[in-house]
This record gives C-alpha cells, structure tokens and sequence, in this order.
C-alpha cells in the first residue's frame, strides 16, 4: 500500500501533469523521470530534460530510444539556468528533481543546493496553479547531508498562501534514505 520513493514520485507526477503541457526533467539522469513525463504529456506535451553530464544526457537518450518520445528536448546545461529554455508566456505543469549523483557514475559530480535551490525559484515562476514540483533527496553522499539542510530550510520557508509543501519519508529505515518533497502551487 505504501509506495516507495520514486513510485510515489510517478503517482504525484501522474495526478498533476496533464496531456499537452510543458514539464521538466531538471536532472535527467539515465532518463527514467524523463520517460516517464514524456508519455504523460503526450506527443502534444513537450519535456525539457536537463544534466550537466554528457553520459548522463546519453543514457536518457538510449533509455528512450525505440519509445516514440519526439517531445522530449535533451539539454547538456545546468538547471539553474531553465529559464532561458521557457519563454516568458512559459507555463509549467511539473518538475522533478532528482539530488545526488548519477548512479553508477563519478559520485563526487553532485548537485549543489545554491544551484537547486535556484532553479526551483525559476520554475515556481513558471508552475501553472496546482503545478508540481517533485524533488528526490538522495543526502547519503558526501556534500548531501549540506545540500539536503539548505533545500529543507528553503522550502519550510515557502509562503504557506502560495505553495502546499509536503515530505514523505520512511522513518524507520537506515544509511540516510533518501526523501520526497513535493510543492504545489496553489
């Protein structure tokens, strides 16, 4: 019945992305969020899928190689600057985050919680109401445990008229597991 951390993840993207919509892969990875978006919003949707890692950006690429996905732009930059890639009219329907490092890869290229926390300000600019923002906090690196206090002290500090804020965790489990938080503009 409960669901883990990335299932969780799908089910709150599944109820807030709607078909033909912008959403964003702000950490593409080996693409599995990306995929997943793309077939949500549909051949009309389009999906900004960004790492700053070329083998990150390739192994989405091959993850949805053979899916039909022609909605999906792959962008070799960091998310901090999304903004440049949404014109000014730009709604956003959701994103998702995923921190830490790409897995089975030079664990000591991670994110930064200065430039996370920057890119979520410039999607909250451009989430539609009831928009989403689902961010993954992978803290069990070294550099995570920095990262995860900043993004937690940010996000307690959202307007409470503006944005719901939620985190899912499991409490009982070991090695700093990772989280879910989820902001969703009223």
């Amino acid at each position: 019945m409960l669901k883990g951390i990335l299932n969780y993840s799908h089910y709150l993207l599944a109820l807030s992305t709607q078909n033909g919509e912008t959403v964003i892969d702000a950490t593409c990875g080996n693409g599995n969020d990306t995929l997943f978006l793309s077939k949500k919003v549909g051949k009309e949707g389009h999906v900004l899928a960004f790492d700053i890692q070329d083998q990150a950006i390739k192994n989405a690429k091959a993850l949805v190689e053979g899916h039909n996905c022609s909605n999906i732009s792959f962008i070799h930059d960091s998310h901090v600057n999304v903004s440049e890639y949404l014109s000014s009219e730009s709604k956003v329907g959701a994103a998702i985050f995923n921190l830490g490092y790409l897995p089975k890869s030079d664990k000591t290229i991670i994110t930064q919680g200065e430039s996370t926390i920057s890119s979520i300000k410039s999607i909250l600019g451009f989430l539609r109401q009831n928009g989403l923002i689902v961010i993954v906090v992978y803290h069990g690196h070294k550099g995570g445990k920095k990262e995860k206090e900043m993004i937690l002290s940010y996000v307690m500090n959202l307007d409470q008229k503006k944005y719901h804020v939620l985190r899912y965790d499991f409490i009982n489990q070991k090695n700093n597991p990772p989280f879910l938080l989820a902001i969703q503009k009223k």
